[in-house]
């Protein structure tokens, strides 16, 4: 598409007029593509030579949406509920064809035509509520007549598209297409007007039955998503299709739309997306690389972590050597991977037909050597720097010439790493978080000898994977695990001031973490938070006050929940956290033998300590240049440990909160507890006088 041609154009095919967007990159429905579609909607409908119209978009998708850039701009006409209802209102029949996916407002102009052809593998989806919204332009009134009400409510709560060939979904769709597109919405089209077929408007059509239980099931599933307002009210616009006339809940569910726009939580998300996308791309003044070619990977270690690497490994299509010395050890990860592809077809993610190719990728080695001919070697084995040395330095004697050579340590110094090899412009960091194949993140962790193309690579590859990845630098955590170090801190200084696990979790999971970081601590095992914390004594030197909670827990035994007891204590099978006397008891004869009152320590303290914390830790990481931009951070914790999407990430909270008023409260710790706990970054001191915050002013 050249930069003068049109976003929507309108061309004949007989008695069948096409209206074609081609807006690209995703057709995104903005001002001018809609004021295009009710041009040529106008045109087609006043050619007395047209007698039937298909709507179809150029490129490789139907519309995945409006264009949220402009959700940050008063409205501006012609609104597409509007655009919808004139194709709806269309005197000659309107055929969407669509390809790709249709999300968001793609998929309400669809539902709004009149008739609805899709090429299979079509994904259609209302994914509003993943930015605080709601479908505001009918969707909330047509969907439900097309695929009820159970459905409907399913798909705009979670958010997540669907195939047009789900029996859920099969009321959406008139004929689902094999062939071309374009010639089979056509050939539709004019066996309509053949047969004498109009309009068939989305709103005229029989609401399906639905039962009371239906609306109450999915308003305690609404409920039960604490800061969000957008779920609640997706479920009371759904049921006033039943309450009142179409047109009046189509022009309630766009005022709700209007004003969750402008919600706090809605903002947040806005910037959680946008973010996340600025993240893939260099920063500014970043030495420009091309990526090398991918086709074999490998990996070294199979223990989780590197399962689950090579899991994501073989999704993204490469083919993958996994290297243990232990062929027992082996044998136990490959069965795991093949059990991971049965329960993955199971659940209807694949079909039973494409693994035997995925597992066939897949090759299992004890030597070392058998990575000699990977384009991408990742280590995942021990975190120790002398296991790290022995395997860098083989890996530099047999990996061929321009391989990218990757650590996945979470704490050591990639360019100590790097400095074990004689082609250190080769190496990087590849952080994954466990599980690999679930988990988005990867911090791609770069040193000051790795090449551009080195570094354009590690970031191609993580693009491939399908997941979010953040380029820093640095050591000792990098991004997330440093600033995760202290909230672990406050954490256990609260726990010998008075405060329970359960307060510290409560106080979290009432903010909006999904479980609080104890609970966490006993899912991974305490052992691995134990190495870690070994592994960062051993790395930093500590401040004087320091906790050995931990180490107590863990030399008794109490792992987490593969021992049946950590913070909590868990019944056989169960992995719900029950309160534990004894570790109450535990907690009190600490504090007594440090001399330490234990007082009530009310939640907002608990969130307090742990969020500017991190904060400030955020603000010396931004200080030595450990990260590039102050979103990457959010985009960090928002991906990788669970920080509540609808708040935006830690330092867009300390924007909404006011850098005087967190700095403020950080002076006020360090009076409490010491500057050597609580001394203020240098970078939150100059924000806070400069009156400006870390995502601009």
């Amino acid at each position: 598409m050249s930069a003068n041609a049109p976003v929507v154009s309108l061309s004949r095919d007989g008695a069948v007029a096409l209206i074609t967007i081609d807006n690209p990159p995703v057709n995104a429905l903005s001002k001018d593509v809609r004021a295009g579609l009710v041009a040529a909607l106008d045109e087609a409908v006043a050619d007395k030579a047209v007698r039937a119209i298909v709507l179809t978009c150029a490129g490789k998708s139907f519309c995945a949406g409006a264009d949220i850039r402009e959700f940050d701009l008063a409205p501006q006409p012609p609104h597409l509920t509007d655009v919808i209802q004139r194709f709806a209102d269309a005197g000659k029949p309107v055929v969407a064809a669509l390809h790709g996916s249709a999300l968001g407002g793609g998929c309400e102009l669809a539902a709004g035509c009149h008739y609805r052809v899709a090429a299979r593998g079509t994904r259609i989806g209302l994914p509003e509520v993943n930015l605080g919204l709601l479908p505001g332009a009918g969707g909330t009134q047509r969907l439900p007549r097309l695929v009820g009400f159970d459905a409907a409510l399913a798909m705009m709560l979670d958010g997540r598209p669907r195939a047009v060939e789900a029996d859920d979904m099969a009321g959406f769709t008139d004929s689902i297409v094999e062939g071309e597109l374009r010639a089979a919405a056509v050939a539709f089209a004019r066996r309509l007007v053949e047969v004498g077929s109009g309009p068939r408007r989305t709103a005229t059509l029989p609401l399906p039955d639905v039962a009371p239980e239906v609306f109450e099931r999915h308003l305690q599933a609404a409920r039960k998503r604490r800061g969000e307002t957008a779920p609640e009210k997706i479920v009371a616009a759904v049921r006033r299709a039943i309450d009142m006339p179409f047109a009046d809940a189509v022009a309630y569910a766009r005022a709700d739309f209007l004003a969750l726009r402008e919600t706090p939580e809605a903002k947040a998300l806005r910037y959680a997306f946008f973010v996340e996308r600025e993240a893939a791309r260099p920063a500014p003044n970043a030495a420009a690389g091309a990526p090398r070619a991918l086709a074999r990977a490998a990996v070294i270690g199979a223990g989780t972590m590197g399962q689950g690497i090579a899991i994501s490994l073989l999704d993204a299509g490469l083919e993958v050597v996994l290297v243990e010395a232990e062929s027992a050890a082996l044998a136990r990860a490959q069965q795991r991977i093949g059990a991971h592809y049965e329960e993955v077809v199971a659940k209807g993610r694949i079909a039973a037909s494409a693994v035997p190719a995925i597992i066939a990728r897949l090759e299992g080695a004890t030597s070392i050597d058998a990575a000699h001919d990977g384009d991408v070697v990742i280590e995942a084995v021990f975190e120790d720097i002398a296991v790290k040395r022995e395997v860098f330095g083989k890996l530099d004697a047999i990996a061929r010439p321009g391989a990218l050579l990757a650590t996945n340590t979470s704490y050591l110094d990639v360019a100590e790493i790097a400095s074990f090899t004689r082609r250190p412009q080769d190496v990087i960091g590849l952080h994954f978080f466990s599980p690999a194949n679930v988990m988005r993140l990867v911090e791609i962790v770069r040193t000051e000898a790795s090449s551009a193309d080195a570094l354009a690579t590690g970031i191609a590859l993580v693009k491939r994977l399908r997941k979010v990845g953040v380029v820093c630098k640095g050591k000792d955590g990098f991004i997330g695990n440093r600033m995760l170090v202290l909230r672990t801190r406050e954490c256990l200084f609260m726990l010998e001031e008075g405060a329970l696990p359960r307060d510290i979790d409560a106080a979290l999971t009432e903010f909006g973490f999904a479980m609080g970081p104890l609970a966490v601590g006993d899912l991974a095992g305490l052992d691995i938070g134990w190495r870690n914390a070994n592994l960062r004594r051993q790395l930093r030197e500590l401040p004087g006050r320091d906790c050995d909670l931990l180490d107590r827990l863990v030399a008794s035994g109490r792992l987490g929940q593969k021992t049946g007891a950590g913070w909590y204590r868990y019944e056989a099978g169960s992995r719900k956290p029950i309160p534990d006397p004894a570790v109450e008891a535990l907690l009190v004869e600490h504090s007594r033998e440090r001399g330490i009152t234990r007082r009530t320590i009310p939640p907002a303290e608990i969130v307090e300590r742990c969020l500017f914390g991190m904060i400030n830790e955020a603000g010396q990481i931004l200080e030595e240049g450990v990260a590039s931009r102050p979103s990457d951070v959010d985009v960090v914790w928002l991906t990788g440990y669970g920080f509540p999407r609808y708040r935006g990430g830690p330092l867009f909270c300390a924007d909404r909160l006011g850098i005087a008023h967190v700095l403020a409260r950080i002076e006020a710790l360090r009076e409490r507890f010491g500057e050597a706990f609580w001394s203020p970054a240098p970078l939150l001191v100059r924000l806070a006088a400069s009156g400006r915050g870390f995502l601009g002013s």
